[in-house]
């Protein structure tokens, strides 16, 4: 799974700048639709422009590429549930093709009767699904440039004295797992605490993409049950609920991250 900053329900204004594509926000919820960057152009020669465009593609394996042609006019789809950096990187370089190719921008008002499609799938590692019932798979409010972030989230409480060396072990499970980012919220009393923790990554850029595999994590995880009297979930009700924080112990990209105190 890619963790980290994403775009959905809007546009990173200020970070990419688009002549030929627009951006579709998606639409959560009920309908769920994808987000999407979509170009509608006319080339010269479609086969000679779909042959580059393939080419380029190769170099973004984890981007969904769609195709709907009629002649040699064209609707590019590039979507997603979570568009990272890298499906906007994609789009800019789509972009400088069709500036090369001399393409012309067509009326996204004009009906379009598409007579064939192409879809190009992601590629790249799928680790099957989540088998950790404690893993939480969270999204989060608007960070600088309109930026979500995927992560994981885990609540849970262990006995006061542990906290310190159970902080210790999940960085070090965090380094393991390919994850740059771990902060925690906390509530202690009496002799015990509750945290929720969250594990993500920043930027996936084209070059750098981060994959994180949920079940490798979650043993490891799951493992401390048997050194700590770990437990999941929390204590005592929403008087104990953690709200301390957040205590960084991994960061990267933290304007994208963290919202501002």
């Amino acid at each position: 799974m890619i963790l980290g900053v994403y775009w959905y329900f809007k546009f990173p204004e200020g970070l990419y700048h688009f002549r030929f594509f627009k951006f579709f926000e998606g639409n959560g919820g009920h309908a769920d639709n994808e987000a999407e960057l979509i170009a509608r152009i006319q080339v010269d020669s479609t086969e000679d422009f779909i042959g580059k465009l393939e080419e380029l593609k190769t170099r973004f394996k984890e981007a969904f590429l769609h195709l709907n042609i009629n002649g040699n006019q064209l609707i590019i789809s590039i979507g997603s549930h979570m568009l990272f950096d890298f499906h906007f990187q994609c789009a800019l370089e789509i972009e400088e093709l069709l500036i090369r190719e001399n393409a012309s921008i067509l009326d996204f008002s004009i009906p379009f009767k598409s007579l064939s499609t192409k879809t190009y799938h992601p590629e790249g590692n799928h680790f099957g699904n989540n088998e950790h019932r404690f893993l939480q798979i969270v999204g989060s409010d608007f960070k600088k440039n309109n930026a979500e972030n995927l992560s994981i989230r885990i609540d849970c409480n262990l006995p006061l004295c542990d906290k310190k060396i159970f902080i210790s072990d999940l960085v070090r499970i965090c380094q393991e797992e390919n994850l740059n980012v771990f902060y925690y919220k906390d509530h202690d009393f009496r002799s015990h605490c509750n945290l929720m923790l969250f594990f993500t990554n920043g930027h996936q850029k084209k070059d750098s993409i981060q994959t994180v595999n949920l079940n490798s994590f979650g043993d490891k995880v799951r493992q401390l049950t048997q050194k700590y009297p770990l437990h999941f979930g929390h204590l005592e009700g929403l008087k104990y609920y953690p709200q301390n924080g957040p205590n960084v112990e991994l960061m990267i990209d933290e304007e994208y991250i963290l919202s501002k105190k």
